[in-house]
């Protein structure tokens, strides 16, 4: 239907992203595409250009979705989307604070989710990107907002089921973490190299955060025909690493050590 975004593929694989709009072509070497004969059309369905080359209509994936629309900063990809949201245990009715909200893709993964977003973004266009992204994505009743201010400083918001952070210095954070996350709920990070992540364990091994975790999520598609069976010749390797960690509460201390009482008898 008209405003409704759709995929176009064609017959190398290639994919287009279109916001479908009344008398309106989509020009491609292959052809020109009137949105007037997607409109309407079936999913899965073809359609043919002006060349007579066709192309299968779909309703984009949230993957597609990260990887074709507009951006201000670089995305979190969706093999490394789909990890987070599991590491950190994202169940719909959760309170999520996510900072550095880039260009949303990390949001609309969580709403996806089912949970609720309030984001941290000192810029004010990634800021203005990714409220345009999640609303093209996601509707405009979602429960996400963001506001334009530092998660290196005291948060306003307590409680907190989970902390998510696209941050340079998340080690900043762990400090206002401690304070507005409730006792159980998880913080992960996304760091591009281990030497920001060894500073983020060190970080989190002096805190009252436990069973931390730091993985990489690689990703190696395969070729498959009648005569060749083999990995593809690209891969999309390193692009971050995910570290996980649950907010514990601090042993009450004793006397003495349950252990030292056992060794006497």
């Amino acid at each position: 239907m008209a405003g409704e975004r759709v995929l176009l593929i064609d017959a190398k694989d290639r994919r287009y992203l279109l916001t479908l709009r009344p008398s309106v072509s989509f020009h491609t070497h292959m052809g020109i595409v009137a949105h007037d004969d997607v409109i309407g059309a079936v999913e899965g369905s073809t359609v043919a250009g002006s060349t007579g080359r066709r192309f299968v209509v779909v309703r984009p994936t949230l993957a597609d979705l990260v990887l074709k629309m507009p951006r201000g900063a670089q995305v979190i990809y969706p093999k490394d989307l789909a990890a987070m949201v599991l590491a950190a245990d994202i169940a719909p009715g959760d309170r999520v604070l996510e900072a550095g909200v880039g260009s949303g893709a990390l949001s609309m993964a969580l709403l996806r989710a089912g949970a609720s977003v309030v984001g941290y973004e000192l810029r004010t266009d990634f800021a203005a990107r990714a409220q345009e992204n999640v609303r093209a994505s996601s509707g405009p009743d979602v429960p996400y907002r963001v506001e334009i201010r530092s998660a290196y400083e005291p948060f306003d918001e307590a409680g907190l089921d989970r902390i998510m952070l696209d941050l340079p210095e998340p080690w900043q954070v762990i400090p206002h973490a401690c304070r507005a996350l409730r006792p159980g709920g998880f913080l992960c990070a996304y760091l591009p190299t281990i030497n920001q992540t060894a500073q983020l364990r060190a970080a989190l091994d002096a805190s009252t955060f436990g069973m931390a975790e730091t993985v990489e999520v690689l990703r190696r598609t395969w070729h498959v025909t009648d005569r060749s069976v083999r990995p593809d010749h690209r891969m999309v390797g390193h692009t971050g690493f995910i570290t996980t960690a649950r907010l514990l509460v601090p042993p009450v201390p004793t006397d003495r050590d349950p252990e030292d009482r056992s060794a006497e008898r």
